[in-house]
């Protein structure tokens, strides 16, 4: 008996140190701690540090921190009856311990869940809107996110109450075409951009004629206004002509009349020229007789 007796202080050192290990715990920021006894919770400790309990009790750790869950791509219906395959993402984090715990278990099962709950909110949702109005420009896909922000309240209601998860967030990140249907819509958009094209075409042509029209009358009124100027001053030069020559002519009529033969005998003489003249013919006159002829 003696001989035990020297183990009983290791014996109680370590029954001391097995009795604080099971007494305290300690939690971090990034996690929740679920103390249950007997497998029934007790309490839930979110404060980060050094904490206490009862030796019997035991402990249940949780990460609080965001998660992100991608599901596979799934095929919904659009209000038009298209097909479209929709990638998606759900931001989610755990809020109550206790009900996860019971409800769920472990993140692969919450996610899981999740995905039944996303998958039939957007089937929903995505059933009230065309594809058109998924795809079309930015002002409809401030339509998209409102719809997308609904549908994340209502994921993030119907997740907390059941299973003690907060969705923060639920967004498409890709919309994409069964491969089945692609060449037909594909066909089907080249068809209306053609369309367009062709309205754009039509309408540049009509406003080219509109210009072109309004070029031609600009030109008329131009020429119009040349032409009127023109006439003005060549009547002007030819009464100045007209002056000037009588001028002249009224100074020296026998030189005036030389000179006006002389200008007739270059248009109308040349090497291969033959003038056949009666004898009392003016021109022949001063081919003969010179100036004397012209008097």
């Amino acid at each position: 008996m003696e001989s035990y007796r020297k183990y009983f202080p290791y014996a109680a050192a370590f029954a001391a140190v097995v009795l604080l290990w099971l007494t305290f715990f300690t939690v971090k920021e990034t996690e929740f701690v679920l103390v249950t006894q007997f497998g029934r919770p007790v309490r839930t400790v979110k404060d980060a540090g050094l904490h206490v309990k009862w030796p019997y009790q035991s402990t249940t750790y949780f990460d609080r921190r965001l998660r992100i869950y991608n599901p596979r791509p799934s095929e919904f219906l659009t209000s038009d009856k298209k097909n479209i395959v929709v990638n998606t993402y759900v931001a989610w984090k755990i809020q109550d311990p206790d009900r996860f715990l019971q409800t769920v278990g472990d993140p692969v099962a919450a996610e899981m869940r999740l995905h039944d709950i996303v998958w039939s909110g957007l089937s929903a949702a995505l059933g009230t809107h065309s594809m058109d109005s998924l795809v079309a420009p930015v002002v409809d896909h401030l339509q998209t996110n409102d719809l997308l922000d609904r549908l994340t309240a209502l994921t993030d209601r119907a997740a907390l109450t059941q299973y003690g998860i907060n969705v923060v967030d639920v967004r498409i990140m890709r919309l994409n075409l069964p491969e089945q249907n692609k060449q037909s819509v594909y066909a089907r958009m080249r068809a209306e951009r053609e369309r367009i094209a062709r309205q754009y075409r039509a309408e540049g042509e009509e406003q080219a004629l509109s210009i072109r029209a309004d070029a031609d009358r600009q030109k008329e009124e131009i020429l119009s206004v040349a032409y009127k100027q023109a006439e003005k001053t060549r009547g002007e030069g030819d009464g100045q002509a007209t002056r000037i020559y009588g001028q002249a002519y009224s100074k020296d009529p026998h030189f005036y009349k030389l000179l006006r033969t002389l200008d007739s005998y270059k248009k109308i003489l040349d090497d291969k020229t033959t003038a056949i003249l009666s004898s009392d013919s003016a021109l022949l006159k001063i081919l003969m007789q010179g100036e004397a002829g012209a008097k």
